[in-house]
């Protein structure tokens, strides 16, 4: 009858080292991922950030919200009828859907890459004439209160801010402004946002906890945006 062995000491602890080694990888593997997520949402914010001041300085007066008969005088290949109401505020009016005009003034002008274009004043904001984020969402820039405000604080007032999107992962969202601002999802210069950029809005309390401004990572949220206050 044949003697039957078993693995020995030193056996399992070179496969419990191998284990070890190959999680190790797994886990800095996502580390590494999450980490480029972020600097990819940081750089492009501050890309729209960048092109906005840009545009304001170069014109005296903001993208989107650039009259149409001088954005058709000073700006290649934007017509007389696409622009805004020259009242300083980036807003959706009546005749013209400034928000999503802004792009198309920042990249005819040079200041963000792309070729935003659109037909009409008051066309909606699709891919072809709106930046997306990494998950294909829709980014805006616009003046509103559409962001994350701690309970118990004064009303936030009507400030111009770009959005990233939506469908972004709340651990994502965390790490960019743990890295950018205070880490509060109700406070400072980034916050959450219920900007519906692509697919269903947000929902507030499945990113976020509305009385702290804590972002709620344990819920493992796929679907939460962010907005960057100027």
């Amino acid at each position: 009858m044949r003697k039957q062995h078993g693995f020995t000491l030193i056996e399992i602890a070179i496969v419990l080292v191998i284990i070890g080694l190959l999680l190790g990888g797994v886990l800095k593997g996502q580390e590494l991922i999450t980490s480029a997520r972020v600097r990819n949402l940081i750089s492009q914010q501050d890309g729209v950030k960048a092109a906005y001041f840009g545009f304001q300085d170069r014109y005296r007066a903001l993208p989107g919200d650039y009259p149409g008969a001088q954005a058709n005088a000073n700006i290649p290949n934007v017509g007389a009828t696409l622009g805004g109401n020259g009242d300083g505020l980036i807003v959706a009016t009546a005749s013209a859907n400034e928000p999503t005009l802004a792009w198309m003034h920042l990249s005819h002008a040079g200041f963000l890459s792309g070729n935003y274009t659109m037909a009409a004043a008051l066309e909606a904001a699709s891919a072809a004439n709106s930046p997306s984020n990494p998950y294909n969402a829709l980014l805006q820039i616009i003046h509103d209160n559409n962001y994350g405000i701690v309970t118990g604080d004064p009303a936030a007032s009507t400030r111009p801010n770009v959005k990233t999107g939506n469908q972004i992962p709340v651990d994502i969202l965390t790490e960019m402004d743990r890295k950018v601002d205070d880490a509060n999802a109700g406070r400072g210069t980034f916050r959450f946002s219920a900007y519906q950029g692509a697919g269903v809005a947000p929902t507030a309390a499945n990113c976020f906890t509305a009385a702290t401004g804590v972002w709620l990572t344990t819920t493992n949220e796929t679907n939460c945006g962010g907005a960057s206050l100027f």
